[in-house]
Formats: structure tokens, C-alpha cells, sequence
């Protein structure tokens, strides 16, 4: 069990309370996902906030929107392969980005907005 100290401030014990959270890097789907926990669902931003268990949840988001977005890039690109690099470059970067963005939206609404 947690032990407790208070600090006297006037004619009050005030608990001393504060929460272990690490400093850790959150990528961008983590940072979306705080952001629309904090703006949208405000009840389970702050029990994860609480329970110490936000942190957490942002990075396996993060790391699962990657995969996602790593794994339907791929299928899409299958399914609708690029044209040839070397012959027409532009077209090629702008297939390519066409297809991250898809995968990308995908997720979004998926993974990281609900």
C-alpha cells in the first residue's frame, strides 16, 4: 500500500501528490491521439492520465498506426503497383505519396479517432 505525506499549507494538510510518468518520446499518432483524447474524450484522458497509464497508450497507438500504415502501403501498392522510378520520377513520388496518404487517412480514422 501507498504511503501518503501531506504538506501544511495554513490551517490545511494538503496530500502530496504527484504522478511517475517517464520522460518518453511519442510520435505523431501519439500526439494526434492525445490531443483528440484531451479535446473529445475528456473522461478517458484523464483516467489513463491518472492510472499512470497515458504514456503507455499513446506509444502503442503510435507504434500500431506505423505498422498499420506500413502493412496497407504495401497492399496498396500491390494492387496498384508505381510506375518505373528511373523513367518518370515525379510520377512515381506522387503515386507513392498518394498511397501513404490513403493508408494514412485509413488509420486516422480507425485507430486514432475513435
Amino acid at each position: 500500500m501507498m504511503e501518503l505525506t501531506y504538506t501544511m499549507q495554513g490551517d490545511y494538510l494538503i496530500p502530496d501528490l504527484a504522478l511517475q510518468e517517464e520522460e518518453i518520446h511519442i510520435g505523431k499518432y501519439g500526439m494526434l491521439r492525445r490531443t483528440f483524447l484531451k479535446n473529445h474524450r475528456k473522461g478517458t484522458y484523464a483516467s489513463l492520465m491518472m492510472s499512470g497509464k497515458l504514456n503507455s497508450h499513446l506509444m502503442e497507438i503510435d507504434r500500431i498506426a506505423k505498422e498499420r500504415i506500413e502493412t496497407i502501403t504495401t497492399k496498396l501498392l500491390e494492387n496498384n503497383p508505381a510506375p518505373d522510378k528511373a523513367i518518370d520520377p515525379m510520377g512515381w513520388t506522387g503515386h507513392m505519396n498518394n498511397l501513404r496518404h490513403s493508408a494514412e487517412e485509413s488509420v486516422l480514422t480507425e485507430l486514432v479517432y475513435s
